[in-house]
């Protein structure tokens, strides 16, 4: 079954910021898909059974915080 989780990633500017973000996410188990979006700073993940801790986990790496 398909989830959606969605954060909000401050300090995000630039398509590098996008890029970097998505590309952490991508690489996380069960994760299908990646919407990063600058103007708001959501970050939207859709995939299966998708964990919460690991998706901080791979924004944290690509140099943010997700609240």
């Amino acid at each position: 079954m398909a989830e959606t989780m969605t954060y909000t990633v401050a300090g995000m500017t630039c398509d590098h910021c996008k890029h970097a973000v998505a590309s952490e996410l991508g690489a996380v188990g069960g994760v299908r898909g990646v919407e990063v979006d600058l103007d708001t700073k959501l970050v939207t993940v859709t995939g299966e059974r998708l964990d919460d801790q690991q998706l901080r986990a791979a924004i944290e790496e690509a140099g943010y915080e997700a609240s």
